[in-house]
């Protein structure tokens, strides 16, 4: 049988895996740092795939209720130039290949499908170490330990359960996003409005970009793009908003005010998003009683793959278990020869992303990749 599993993080992955469990009636709790469900933002909008992230809510009995939180005509995507001139206007085609939801409302559903008290709110995990026969032991921030025969670290990029199996390190990769928003925006924010559309938008140039995002009510989510050293952005004090949006707008002299107004209007408090990758090809040897998945496991600029994978990592792993109830060790085999290659992949194509967003051609480069005229760099 199955031993208690024991989840290290309530992301969309970890909170995956504990659902499939469930579902296939294995008990898990799941061990989450922030004191409760509403702590902080959840963050924006998330396409969710159909190769991936609607599978795994499917292997969750989640796919009807993942349905009625769809943002219906969020697929519709731009491209521009710095100059506002639109250079690709994809509509919505409705065909939900990749429909978009807000990373909050999946969250709740995958919450709410869980009984009462799988979820241990307020528990940073600080440290963890083997005891021998494949259990160990988690320690957390207010002292207090768990011991488990079966341990998944689900605790993102800078995970603690990391070190039990690999010594990688996430490494920045020259570029940060800074994060703002702008509310109310078909009254207030009319031009910026109109300008980003009904789906997405992806103004780039070489080295930098401003993305952005509607959201149900009217909301616009930014992510202004640069490559710059951390050096550069630790200079600037985030907690002074109006000088930070300044600081950050004053890269961007020469664009289209309406992209511009995406910063110098924002109505929040700029949040610096630095992007840090593991290595190409992240594995480890296989450690009884113990793995990885979701950005503990695979770390990678973001492209649009990360909830779906994650969710996808937390799907494969509860179904590996389930397949395999008297062979733990055969269980986490499988999962990770699976998720090696899956992982890999989708890291290059990540990478491949990114320099089409930002490299010398930018954003001509992303178009030709969409409309099937040319290839990456």
């Amino acid at each position: 049988m199955t031993p208690h599993v024991t989840i290290i993080g309530a992301g969309l992955g970890g909170l995956t895996l504990a659902r499939v469990l469930h579902v296939h009636g294995i008990a898990a709790t799941v061990h989450e740092a922030e004191p409760s469900p509403a702590a902080r933002s959840q963050g924006g909008m998330l396409d969710i795939h159909d190769h991936n992230g609607q599978l795994a809510l499917k292997a969750a009995g989640l796919y009807d209720g993942f349905l009625g939180l769809v943002h219906r005509g969020g697929e519709a995507s731009r491209v521009l130039d710095r100059h506002g001139t639109v250079l690709l206007d994809e509509p919505d085609d409705g065909t939900g290949r990749r429909p978009e939801v807000h990373r909050g409302d999946l969250r709740r559903l995958l919450l709410d499908s869980l009984p009462a008290g799988t979820v241990a709110w307020g528990r940073k995990a600080t440290a963890a170490r083997p005891l021998g026969d494949g259990r160990h032991e988690v320690t957390f921030a207010d002292g207090t330990t768990v011991r488990t025969g079966l341990l998944v670290g689900a605790d993102g990029a800078w995970s603690r359960i990391r070190p039990l199996l690999s010594d990688a390190r996430p490494e920045y990769v020259g570029r940060s996003f800074v994060e703002t928003y702008l509310f109310d925006a078909d009254t207030r924010h009319p031009v910026c409005a109109r300008t980003v559309g009904g789906g997405s938008l992806s103004a780039l140039a070489p080295g930098r970009g401003i993305l952005a995002h509607r959201e149900p009510g009217g909301v616009l989510h930014t992510y202004v793009a640069l490559d710059k050293p951390l050096e550069w952005f630790e200079a600037i004090d985030f907690g002074e908003a109006e000088a930070a949006r300044a600081r950050i707008a004053a890269e961007f002299e020469d664009w289209a005010p309406a992209l511009r107004a995406l910063v110098t209007d924002g109505e929040t408090t700029p949040v610096l998003r630095t992007v840090h990758s593991l290595p190409a090809g992240h594995r480890w040897d296989r450690v009884p009683g113990v793995t990885l998945l979701g950005d503990a496991a695979h770390l990678m600029a973001p492209s649009g793959e990360g909830a779906n994978l994650a969710m996808y990592d937390g799907a494969e792993l509860g179904e590996a278990l389930a397949a395999h109830p008297d062979d733990v060790e055969g269980a986490l085999t499988a999962y990770e020869a699976a998720l090696f290659p899956r992982s890999a992949a989708a890291a290059d194509e990540a990478a491949r992303v990114h320099h089409l967003c930002f490299d010398a051609d930018a954003p001509h480069s992303l178009v030709r990749f969409f409309t099937g005229h040319g290839q990456a760099g």
